[in-house]
This record gives C-alpha cells, sequence and structure tokens, in this order.
C-alpha cells in the first residue's frame, strides 16, 4: 500500500493562500508600509499583522512564511486514520449496525474502538473533511414508487392540466 496522506484538498489550498498572504506581508513590510496598511491590504487584523511584523523583523521572511499552524499535533495520526478509513470503507453493517448508514455518532464509536481516541462525535465532520470525505444524505423513496407512473403523469397529465396563461 502506499505512503498516502489525507487531508482535504480544500485544507491544502487554505495553507497554500496563508503561505502566500504571509509571503505578501513579508513585501510589504521590507517595502516599509505600516502594520496597519499591511494588514488592510493582506485582509487581516492589525494583531495579527502585529505578530508578523515582529517574527518577520526577528526571525526573518522564511520563518514568518513557514510558520505552522496553531493548535496541538492530532492524536489521530497518518497510520490511524488509514485504519478508520478502511473500517468506513467496509460498511456499518461490518462493524455490527443493522443499517447501511453512517452517522456521525457512528464513526465517533468507530474511532474511539479503532484508533482508541475519543472525539465528541460533533467534531467527526471536521475530521471526514481532512480525510476528503463529504456528508452525504441518503435519499428516501417509496418501495412502491413506480417511475414509469410518474414520467407519464408529468409528460401527459401535468401539461394537459397545467393552467394555460
Amino acid at each position: 500500500m502506499q505512503n498516502i496522506r489525507y487531508t482535504s484538498p480544500l485544507s491544502h489550498r487554505k495553507n497554500e493562500l496563508r503561505v502566500e498572504r504571509r509571503r505578501r506581508a513579508a513585501k510589504l513590510f521590507r517595502k516599509g508600509y505600516s502594520q496597519a496598511e499591511v494588514a488592510r491590504r493582506c485582509g487581516v487584523s492589525k494583531e495579527a499583522a502585529r505578530k508578523w511584523y515582529d517574527t518577520w523583523k526577528q526571525k526573518g521572511t522564511k520563518v514568518l512564511v513557514t510558520a505552522k499552524k496553531p493548535g496541538p499535533v492530532s492524536k489521530l495520526t497518518d497510520a490511524k486514520k488509514k485504519l478508520v478509513i478502511r473500517t468506513l470503507l467496509k460498511g456499518p453493517r461490518a462493524f455490527g449496525y443493522h443499517t447501511d448508514i453512517w452517522t456521525l455518532e457512528r464513526i465517533a464509536a468507530v474511532i474511539r474502538r479503532v484508533a482508541r481516541i475519543q472525539y465528541h462525535y460533533r467534531h467527526v465532520w471536521r475530521i471526514l473533511l481532512s480525510l476528503g470525505w463529504s456528508c452525504q444524505k441518503p435519499e428516501t423513496r417509496a418501495r412502491e414508487r413506480d417511475e414509469r407512473a410518474i414520467k407519464y403523469w408529468r409528460e401527459v397529465t401535468w401539461p394537459r392540466i397545467q393552467k394555460r396563461g
């Protein structure tokens, strides 16, 4: 199996934008723009521009641009993410549920049992997004649904009864 990093295409793009914005700020600082002007031009708060300026002044452009995202490192490592994904791909029935629908509560239980990490179910959607997954809502249709009758009604009956203007 290949060494695959599961990250959301959106989060990757956000990081690129973040790096580019900091690079632009460093150029503006070099040109002598004020922190307030850099904040306005880069679309950030004055406090963020002040922190960027301090970092740029003390450590240089390279450190400013390569700054990591704030917050702790995730306990859900790449290996554990792969394990969770393999389990999810098997489906809810393989995990012991009676229906084929994954809910956030169920996925939180999978993560807790497989990866031994406990997340609140309301946080699980963020993890799913970081894995490149999206929310899906199952379609509910009656078993008695007759597609031919629906098509006939839409093409023949409805135009006949539709009010003519």
